[in-house]
């Protein structure tokens, strides 16, 4: 690991993110917006106090994972990816570049997004708000590395959405959005366990009803975080120079 090359590729990327204001839109405020219409819809009812916390890994997640899969992709299929290869630039700094970059931008999606719950939408938080915040950092991270894993497997951006039902609505679907995990069949309560959005639900939800949960909070930010790592990993085995 080359750390200058790595620090060279964060600031390439967040220079061609700065000139892109759709990116931008979509990455910060995207999110935000949806979380002001989900409370909007449930206006005087006790509906977005308890599905808050969890629209606010989902969001997020969904948002970072499509712009780093796709960014990833039109690198090596411009090209770019196979002339950056020709440099002493080994997979592991073109990914965490990418990570860091988007990590940077994950940050100010976090305050934001959490920023806007609080105090616009009026989400309760019964723990720190810091809390909030961490969580909602991870578990971007985790859709920007999960994002450039998939770009690795993909050949198009087609294929790219296509991994929305197969690593994302999964995740969704058993997070305890719709049913907490806890009343779920046997089974399906165990998969979720390996699911790595159901623990950012966990943290963030825990954050907003228990003010004494700081040590779950942290446990499961963890775990976010140890997938987020793994995916960087197998996204540097496997990621092709250009797309055949």
């Amino acid at each position: 690991m080359n750390v200058g090359l790595t620090l060279a590729t964060t600031g390439r990327v967040l220079t061609q993110v700065r000139h892109d204001p759709r990116t931008i839109g979509l990455l910060i405020l995207v999110p935000s917006l949806l979380l002001g219409l989900m409370a909007w819809i449930f206006t005087d009812t006790p509906v977005f106090g308890v599905v808050g916390p969890a629209l606010l890994a989902l969001f997020p997640f969904i948002a970072m994972f499509l712009v780093t899969s796709i960014t990833m992709l039109r690198e090596r299929r411009s090209g770019t990816l196979e002339r950056l290869m020709t440099l002493p630039l080994g997979r592991v700094d073109l990914l965490l570049g990418y990570t860091l970059a988007f990590g940077a931008l994950a940050i100010v999606q976090a305050l934001v997004a959490v920023g806007f719950a609080v105090w616009v939408c009026g989400l309760t938080v019964a723990g720190d708000a810091w809390l909030l915040v961490l969580v909602a950092l991870v578990d971007a991270l985790l859709g920007t590395t999960l994002g450039l894993m998939a770009s690795a497997f993909a050949r198009s951006e087609f294929q790219v959405v296509q991994f929305l039902p197969a690593l994302v609505f999964p995740q969704v679907l058993l997070g305890g959005i719709f049913v907490p995990r806890d009343r779920m069949p046997d089974v399906l309560n165990a998969i979720s366990d390996w699911l790595p959005l159901s623990h950012a639900i966990e943290a963030l939800q825990t954050v907003s009803t228990d003010a004494t949960g700081t040590g779950t909070v942290l446990r499961e930010t963890v775990i976010v975080a140890a997938f987020a790592v793994a995916a960087i990993v197998l996204g540097a085995v496997t990621l092709r120079r250009t797309t055949p």
